[in-house]
């Protein structure tokens, strides 16, 4: 099952134990009204053991219709249908830098968190086009084939980080080349790739992977991450404490700065552009939105979706029988016994 608007459910978790805690306190405070009108030894002749059953009757009746209105309010979706989805998009491959340099904290809180802000932030710019996710660091590896399941691309998000892939190093090129693959054959002009990245790398040829992908009509958007002043990077334990700093073979304390030279002639080299986020400046996101707004957009393969349907109907049926049952439940029996009981 699926919601439409979670945050009612979010709502519900506070509005729902509120409205059950003022239920109780009115059943309580209606009981303390009965003792203070009636003698204890005419209790059980002025009062009905019906009556509490009654109205404990009509407050479940009230709590669960309250209940499936909300439920009905986030918009339940559950059981599915096929449809074949046909649409014009561009191809768009984002490969994310998970090297140990990430973890420089040159931008608040470093440059991974701040790698991993953007990487959402595009996919929810980018919707209506196909997204891929590529993460590298020593290796490169396809982490979300190209889809239009963004809610699938966001969820893999979560499992990306400098332990991800356990080859040091960072290997643009290899990111690159990958990429260049994913797309497949056919018309490559409606083919980007996105780099969030320091622009650091290990001898993996990004320059060379670079004209490979202009060859195929591919362009790269690079988005550097970090300052080219350089900053040293700390490693921590599992509590967020820092217990040292990354060095080198040769025991010296590694400063990671970013090249952002090396980011300009990928970008240049395909057509496409560079980007700095130096800064916390979202308006990065805008900008490369922009760009690529001017790409020309082609007739993506339909294929098979498998989407949820709307359900909101059922719940709300309930919540209306549920209230008409409280409504239309009898508490004059009551009203009969304690009027007799007074006559007497």
């Amino acid at each position: 099952m699926n919601f439409a608007v979670k945050i009612y459910l979010y709502l519900g978790v506070i509005v729902f134990p509120a409205f059950i805690f003022a239920l109780v306190y009115y059943h309580k405070k209606y009981l303390a009204d009965l003792n203070a009108f009636s003698e204890k030894k005419m209790f059980s002749v002025i009062f009905d053991t019906s009556v509490l059953k009654a109205r404990k009757t009509k407050n479940i009746l009230l709590m669960l219709a309250v209940f499936f209105l909300i439920i009905s309010l986030a918009g339940p979706q559950f059981g599915t249908r096929f449809v074949n989805i046909n649409r014009k998009s561009i191809d768009i491959i984002i490969a994310i830098d998970c090297s140990k340099s990430m973890l420089a904290e040159d931008v608040y809180p470093n440059r991974m968190a701040k790698a991993k802000d953007m990487f959402s932030i595009l996919i929810d710019r980018l919707k209506e086009n196909r997204i891929g996710v590529i993460a590298f660091s020593g290796t490169a590896f396809t982490q979300c084939p190209l889809t239009f399941d963004y809610n699938a691309a966001k969820m893999l998000l979560e499992m990306i980080n400098t332990n991800l892939i356990p080859y040091p190093g960072t290997k643009m090129g290899d990111a690159i080349k990958l990429a260049v693959k994913s797309f497949g054959e056919g018309n490559r002009s409606n083919k980007v790739i996105i780099l969030l990245t320091d622009g650091e790398d290990h001898k993996s040829d990004p320059a060379g992977a670079a004209r490979l992908a202009k060859e195929q009509g591919i362009r790269i958007y690079t988005i550097g991450i970090g300052s080219a002043k350089g900053e040293v990077i700390p490693l921590r334990d599992s509590n967020g404490n820092v217990t040292e700093y990354k060095k080198d073979k040769s025991g010296q304390v590694v400063a990671s700065k970013l090249d952002e030279g090396m980011l300009m002639d990928i970008a240049s080299a395909t057509g496409g552009k560079y980007f700095s986020m130096a800064t916390v400046d979202t308006g990065v996101a805008e900008q490369l939105v922009d760009e690529l707004s001017g790409i020309e957009k082609k007739d993506t393969k339909g294929g098979i979706y498998n989407l949820y349907e709307h359900r909101y109907q059922y719940t709300l049926f309930i919540a209306i029988i549920l209230l008409l049952l409280e409504m239309v439940y009898p508490e004059r029996k009551t009203v009969v016994k304690l009027t007799s009981a007074i006559k007497r």
